[in-house]
């Protein structure tokens, strides 16, 4: 029968170990698998077993665990989320062509223009919000469409099943990167996307202790070449990592729905502070993306970003005097994160494309927890307060 969201992450995939039928599914704290023949490895939950690199039943469990609950035929994970983006790059060759989101997170900017620039692939940073320049943008052969929605840390909206349809018709693969909306909101998948990324770190784990990415998708061939790339260069996470998202997933969609609840007010109440610039949010009705999110999105998450009038000096300032709010690197975790993309996330990303892209350094990225929010709203005024 049919399941919804909450069951198919609670009951993962209906997993059970087969030796020992365990509720939680085990750890295998192990590198290497006995053979009982020279090279016919062991057959265990559909997978061969020979050497942890290549396979572990614990990493199998989280990979069709995540499958199941992005709708996906097939899950890979890895031992970072730029791990993941590094196996999607390890795909293409010398003059390959990638289009791009022009706001995305630093850490992805910095692996496309500083490492797989100079192998000889090719990137250019559109606007992806607007249809008209991407469509402009794949008048060139293209082999990837990179998109983020919503972004980081602008939370830009790009319409997922128009900019795929484009793609497709420019014979590009596209890759949406999930991480902010997590399955739970929004499934890019259905919506038309070729690869569906993951920074595990994130929502999916929850809880701040592992960090670990995904690439989820519906097609097998592309399914082998990731997975030859994921074992050939080693990028695979441990069973403890992945026993510690496996068990974050149970309770994902109650995380979801008092992250955004929270989120909401916080934005409510951010909006009429008179030290606070621009609040952005795709919530908002007077987003740019807000009808597109709405469209693709359950709701509107649990990331906001916003700009004191008070410029840098203030922002510091602000960031500096958080009591409840942890200034770190970062995000979708229980408790709640401040971080300044301008000298943190973002900061590989040259000033003038910063700048360039709306990236202000009075810019603060928010992720809001599950704390009870009037203490949350409490830690903003006081923080505020000295902007």
């Amino acid at each position: 029968m049919s399941k919804g969201f909450s069951t198919r992450a609670v009951h993962q995939a209906g997993l059970k170990d087969p030796s020992s039928k365990a509720v939680t599914f085990p750890i295998y704290q192990t590198s290497t698998f006995g053979q009982d023949t020279p090279g016919h490895p062991t057959q265990y939950m559909g997978r061969a077993l020979s050497y942890g690199r290549s396979e572990n039943p614990t990493r199998t469990a989280l990979e069709e665990t995540l499958a199941d609950v992005e709708c996906a035929a097939y899950g890979l994970t890895f031992s970072t989320g730029l791990a993941a983006i590094t196996a999607a790059m390890n795909t293409l060759k010398t003059g390959d062509r990638v289009v791009a989101c022009a706001d995305l997170y630093g850490g992805a900017y910095r692996l496309f223009t500083q490492v797989y620039s100079k192998l000889g692939i090719q990137y250019e940073f559109v606007d992806t919000t607007r249809l008209d320049c991407l469509a402009a943008a794949l008048e060139e052969p293209t082999q990837v469409v990179w998109l983020e929605t919503p972004s980081n840390p602008l939370l830009n909206v790009t319409d997922i099943a128009e900019a795929c349809k484009l793609a497709k018709k420019a014979g590009a693969l596209s890759v949406v990167d999930n991480t902010f909306a997590t399955p739970c909101l929004q499934q890019p998948l259905k919506l038309g996307a070729d690869v569906v990324l993951h920074s595990t770190t994130k929502y999916l784990n929850g809880h701040g202790d592992v960090v670990n990415g995904a690439l989820l998708t519906d097609q097998k061939e592309l399914w082998d070449k990731l997975k030859y790339v994921q074992n050939a260069c080693g990028l695979v996470p441990g069973p403890q990592d992945c026993y510690l998202i496996l068990r974050g997933l149970k309770t994902l969609a109650l995380r979801m729905e008092r992250h955004c609840s929270n989120t909401r007010q916080i934005v409510e109440w951010l909006v009429k502070h008179p030290k606070v610039a621009k609040v952005y949010y795709p919530g908002l009705a007077d987003h740019p993306g807000h009808e597109t999110a709405k469209k693709q999105m359950k709701d509107f998450g649990a990331m906001l970003s916003f700009e004191v009038k008070s410029g840098e000096e203030g922002a510091r300032r602000v960031l500096e005097s958080f009591e409840l709010f942890t200034l770190a690197e970062s995000l979708g975790c229980v408790m709640s994160l401040v971080n300044h993309p301008a000298s943190m996330t973002h900061a590989s990303v040259p000033k003038e494309v910063r700048h360039q892209v709306g990236i202000s350094d009075g810019l603060i990225r928010v992720s809001v927890g599950i704390e009870d929010v009037e203490d949350l709203i409490a830690d903003l005024d006081q923080a505020l307060a000295k902007a």
